[in-house]
């Protein structure tokens, strides 16, 4: 499992991170929830080791600061919020930055088996430059499902770190992702992703970790921690949940998962925030 305790990140006078205990377990989809400033991609950094810290991680087991960055490479692979690229790669050179991180890169074949997994088949001659923001988004998460393909190594869990994946998504590609995360998760691999987005989280998380002011306000099952108290302490607005505007319309894209699979969780969150806490 992945067990941290304690993380304290300080950036310049300001203490972003306040002795954050955490836990994701192989098999189950984590999310990371919160405001905006919360400390949500800062806890993913410092769990990955891309930011100062204070406080012990391990990872299956073994603390995570006595592994090389090859080793850590072949079991764990990081999806930040933005990757920009200089240089004109293709796309399947894209994709095969992660292979070559991880253990496959012997088999050419997946690279385009992950651009399929994520929509982008036929893409493989084009420059990365070329794509749309979303399509540049799933083609960096093909490479990172490229670096750690299968979801068990060696008896071994392989972990997803994953920083707001559906951010940039339209509502059929945010489906498409939060399944490919939740498949990878059933098969035995361990997936940790920072949401903005309460019911994706509420329809595919295992776990959920709230965030307020860079300390955990809560944590537990998605029906135990989106609750109206909890929501609207954290946002700092009325938030009602499984409950539905009086008028107008609502947009419900897990409600389409209901066309190929049921979802894990029948949660809907109502938002009254403002703009700035969206």
């Amino acid at each position: 499992m992945l067990r941290a305790r304690g993380i304290t990140v300080r950036l310049g006078k300001n203490e972003v991170l306040r002795g954050v205990d955490f836990a994701a377990m192989p098999g189950a989809l984590t999310a990371i929830v919160g405001p905006n400033g919360s400390g949500k991609t800062t806890l993913l950094r410092a769990l990955v080791g891309d930011v100062p810290h204070r406080g012990d991680i391990s990872l299956n087991g073994t603390p995570v600061d006595i592994f090389r960055p090859w080793e850590l490479a072949a079991f764990r692979a990081v999806l930040p919020q933005v990757t920009p690229l200089a240089f004109p790669f293709t796309v399947l050179e894209v994709v095969r930055l992660g292979l070559t991180a991880g253990r496959h890169a012997a088999h050419p074949d997946i690279a385009h088996a992950a651009l399929a997994a994520v929509g982008l088949q036929g893409y493989a001659g084009r420059f990365f430059q070329e794509l749309s923001g979303g399509e540049q988004a799933r083609a960096q998460l093909a490479r990172v499902l490229a670096q750690v393909w299968e979801p068990m190594a060696q008896g071994q869990p392989r972990w997803l770190f994953l920083d707001e994946p559906v951010a940039s998504l339209d509502i059929g590609h945010q489906l498409l992702i939060m399944r490919l995360a939740r498949g990878y998760a059933d098969r035995g691999g361990g997936v940790v992703a920072v949401m903005h987005d309460l019911n994706l989280t509420a329809m595919f998380a295992d776990r959920v970790v709230l965030l307020n002011e860079g300390a955990v306000l809560a944590h537990g099952r998605p029906v135990d921690v989106m609750t109206d108290t909890h929501l609207s302490r954290a946002y700092r607005c009325p938030v009602r949940v499984n409950t539905t505007p009086p008028s107008g319309a609502y947009i419900l894209p897990q409600a389409a998962g209901v066309l190929n699979e049921p979802p894990a969780h029948h949660m809907q969150v109502e938002e009254s925030c403002v703009a700035k806490n969206r």
